[in-house]
């Protein structure tokens, strides 16, 4: 088989795979993933993001950034369909996605674990560029226009804006989850190295 062949045949076979339904898991699970890590956790919060695609992309670049776990409250958010199963291109099968009934307690309950909480907000006055995300860490990432909760900001430990030059005021969601994971990786690493 040639190597175009195999390529066509690897990416049908990962296709297929995403037939079959993925499931949530529960609070329960999240913690006992934290307690059970040996490197700083990476987690992905996002409040009440509501496109499939946007779930999707989000566990697509999760997976990338070799995140632990993506966040989701139960209400006003999407679920994990085909849809945001086949935009994820097999990380929905990777990644964890937790589903939590009370995001404002869960952050809490991160904070208890640890973890620093930072929110991204096109009001914050410090960039994301200078914080320090290279410790436990949970990012938090607001839904499609809307951005953050009030509650959901309140309970982040930092609030960073990513850098805008040109004339749009904000960047899509998966977009700006990826700027923001990849600079946590890229500070992890040049910490470690």
């Amino acid at each position: 088989m040639g190597r175009q062949s195999r390529a066509h045949s690897d990416r049908t076979h990962r296709h297929a795979d995403l037939t079959a339904p993925v499931k949530p898991k529960d609070e329960a699970f999240l913690f006992d993933l934290l307690r059970g890590l040996t490197a700083p956790p990476l987690l992905l919060i996002l409040d009440n993001v509501q496109d499939p695609h946007n779930l999707g992309a989000c566990l697509r670049t999760a997976d990338g950034a070799g995140a632990n776990a993506v966040i989701v409250p139960k209400d006003r958010s999407v679920r994990l369909t085909p849809t945001v199963q086949m935009v994820a291109c097999g990380a929905a099968e990777n990644v964890p996605l937790v589903l939590v009934t009370n995001l404002a307690r869960v952050i809490d309950q991160i904070k208890d674990a640890g973890l620093w909480v930072v929110g991204t907000s096109d009001q914050a006055a410090q960039p994301l560029y200078a914080l320090d995300l290279s410790g436990p860490l949970a990012l938090v990432m607001g839904s499609e226009g809307r951005g953050l909760r009030r509650l959901t900001a309140e309970k982040c430990d930092f609030l960073a804006s990513i850098p805008m030059q040109g004339s749009v005021e904000s960047l899509n969601v998966s977009v700006a989850a990826g700027v923001c994971l990849y600079e946590a990786v890229r500070q992890r690493q040049a910490k470690s190295g």
